[in-house]
């Protein structure tokens, strides 16, 4: 099992923006679960103030078992540009992997060093930085990584 990140190359980001973006996408599979009010089992109340939430999440046995418990093998991948980066998100489709469930598109707020390459249903400019994977299991994440190279 491995995660696959696959970053853009040329919006140039600066190591630290690199590195929190490939995170967001990172977290992603995990995060975007959580962010479900449906996965939140129950909340905790003190009066009308919230404690804690407590999330619930169902996870594939050999993401837990090989993945979680395991080593977090990552690869990372640079893409040249966004349309490079959208081909991944075609191969990810034609494997039969899914937005939002396998796959995660990482969009940038542009509040620091990024330029916003769309605007959002709220407004907000954004770019799209890199696409995080949830863990695969090796012969599939090839299947994307081998029409990239490893960022550097």
């Amino acid at each position: 099992m491995r995660q696959l990140i696959i970053a853009r190359k040329d919006l140039n980001m600066s190591p630290g923006k690199l590195a929190a973006q490939v995170s967001h996408a990172s977290l992603a599979f995990l995060t975007k679960r959580f962010q479900n009010p449906k996965n939140v089992d129950r909340v905790c109340r003190n009066g009308n103030e919230v404690l804690y939430y407590i999330p619930y999440i169902q996870l594939d046995k050999d993401v837990y078992e090989k993945w979680i418990c395991g080593i977090f093998t990552k690869t990372i991948c640079e893409a040249k540009n966004k349309n490079q980066l959208e081909k991944a998100i075609t191969i990810a489709n034609e494997l039969g992997l899914k937005e939002d469930i396998d796959y995660f598109l990482i969009k940038d707020c542009c509040l620091t060093e990024l330029t916003p390459e769309e605007v959002d249903e709220n407004g907000i400019g954004r770019v799209l930085t890199c696409i995080g994977f949830k863990p695969l299991p090796d012969e599939i994440a090839h299947k994307i990584s081998k029409k990239f190279q490893l960022y550097k």
